[in-house]
């Protein structure tokens, strides 16, 4: 599997300083200040990135693994919330809260829960991010 790269570039100090962040494949780039990131400033942040793989990781590697399991999913709709608080007097990422809807007509609500959380410990960046507290609410479509 090919490295996926990222680049980030900080200028001047941590609260009035300004960055920008973007991917290889030019498909995100975007600024980030000591706002965006601890207040409510404009554009993005670390953490907003991570959910942002988060989702996206967990959403595929569900559709795979119902797939695997014999069941056509339509869709996987991903949600992250990741909450960055003061741990030790640092600050620090504490908890990610996955909120999965998968549309799978005529799925069983057991097994597609045994199946959403499995998947919630074994997706790649759920692996990655293991120092985490890693929260799931996972349905189905009505």
């Amino acid at each position: 599997m090919p490295d996926k790269k990222a680049s980030a570039v900080w200028n001047g100090d941590l609260k009035s300083g300004n960055g920008t962040v973007e991917v290889e494949s030019g498909a995100f780039e975007s600024s980030y200040t000591f706002a965006s990131r601890f207040e409510q400033g404009e554009g993005t942040n670390p953490e907003e990135l991570i959910g942002a793989a988060h989702a996206g990781c967990y959403s595929m590697a569900l559709s795979n693994e119902l797939h695997s399991a014999g069941h056509e999913s339509n869709s996987v709709d991903t949600k992250a919330v990741v909450t960055l608080e003061t741990v030790d007097g640092a600050p620090t990422i504490s908890t990610i809260k996955l909120t999965a809807v998968a549309d799978v007509p005529g799925m069983d609500e057991s097994e597609f829960q045994k199946i959403a959380e499995a998947t919630k410990d074994a997706c790649p960046v759920s692996r990655a991010l293991k120092a985490v507290n890693i929260e799931l609410e996972a349905s189905l479509k009505n």
